[in-house]
């Protein structure tokens, strides 16, 4: 199986190559077209409680996508709903991935895609709930972004401050807390940049170069009031 990146940029698609009988699971609404000796389905990640947990817990669709090459090899395009990048990560099974809500795109099925609970500081103020995606298993993940991406590889011992807000994934081992941006709430708030998250190494983290908080802000600006 193979995995392109198409059309770079903040507009990438990803382009998908099955051999007969293999498949890919991906996020609902993902594919943009498909050959003809391809089957489009929908499936419910680790069964009913799995389904259950994802929408509960994360607002993420009940079901996935799934793309079969019944009938032959063929070739699957697709996107996230919004604007991006996307990059692909190669799991080999020995570690572990965090996922924010909405970074999850497509994955082999050999790829595990579960929830997993936040304690109450980051789920209260990392910006990602009390809930996001644990990703495991061996083979190709392709993760999206909103504007573009940068990953930041994180030595043993070193640290890196990340605004909330671009967090997209990183790894399982990558321990962080939440604190406040500046020395004082008040600073912390007026800079623009209120609670960020103080990441320790070592592992990766895959970080998103606009936020779409701030992006809603600033629409909102523009739209007529009563």
């Amino acid at each position: 199986m193979k995995f392109d990146i198409t059309n770079p940029g903040a507009f990438s698609t990803l382009l998908v190559n099955l051999e007969s009988g293999e498949a890919i699971k991906a996020e609902s609404g993902a594919m943009i077209t498909m050959s003809e000796t391809l089957d489009v389905d929908s499936k419910m990640e680790r069964g009913l409680l799995g389904g259950l947990s994802r929408k509960l817990l994360t607002g993420e669709s009940l079901f996935f996508q799934t793309v079969t090459a019944a009938r032959g090899p063929g070739q699957v395009m697709m996107a996230s709903a919004y604007p991006g990048e996307i990059a692909v990560l190669e799991l080999d099974g020995s570690e572990e991935y965090i996922l924010q809500k909405d970074g999850f795109l497509a994955a082999e099925q050999s790829v595990q895609v579960s929830t997993k609970a936040q304690n109450l500081t980051k789920g209260l103020f990392s910006g990602e709930g009390f809930f996001v995606m644990r990703v495991s298993g061996k083979g190709k993940l392709a993760i999206s972004t909103y504007g573009g991406i940068q990953k930041l590889t994180l030595a043993p011992g070193e640290t890196r401050i990340i605004d909330n807000s671009h967090m997209v994934a990183w790894s399982a081992n990558a321990n962080y807390k939440i604190e406040k941006a500046s020395k004082g709430w008040i600073s912390s708030f007026t800079s623009g940049e209120g609670l960020v998250c103080r990441f320790h190494g070592p592992g990766d983290v895959y970080i998103q170069t606009r936020n779409s908080p701030g992006f809603g802000s600033w629409v909102r600006q523009f739209i007529p009031t009563r």
